[in-house]
């Protein structure tokens, strides 16, 4: 596996997954909260993680506190985190088992990409679903 290969995005991308965004944001000024609207447009069964916000619902996700109260597991975990703080989600997503984890736009660790490379989950880091999505011509 590497880094944000072309192919690996296109296949996480290309079906319907079942996604926990970590760092979901009720507030529509928030890039977390465009992203969740667009992943459930694209018919995607998404999860928010947040756990100021546990027990409510952000555009139709329900919001759980922390990515082990996410049941069934989710496959992609899309991570709203900066940079330091997502090596933490993305140990979290290890052990959760989690297919794929995905730091967005800004979000670089190294570090922790390793680890989940190393682990056997696909990794993908500095990019957007709701960019990549139109990039790839996989609009639903």
């Amino acid at each position: 596996m590497a880094i944000n290969n072309e192919g690996e995005i296109r296949e996480l991308l290309g079906e319907k997954r079942r996604i926990a965004v970590v760092g979901a944001s009720p507030n529509p000024a928030r890039a977390s909260n465009g992203v969740l609207a667009f992943l459930v447009a694209q018919g995607h069964n998404v999860i928010a993680v947040n756990p100021g916000h546990a027990g409510a619902t952000i555009h139709g996700a329900p919001v759980v506190a922390t990515l082990a109260d996410v049941e069934p597991p989710a496959e992609l975990i899309d991570i709203f985190r900066n940079s330091e703080d997502a090596g933490t989600a993305v140990d979290e997503a290890i052990v959760h088992g989690a297919k794929a984890v995905w730091m967005q736009l800004g979000v670089i660790n190294h570090a922790a990409a390793k680890r989940a490379d190393s682990a056997g989950l696909v990794v993908v880091m500095d990019r957007c679903p709701k960019i990549e999505i139109p990039r790839l011509g996989l609009l639903k």
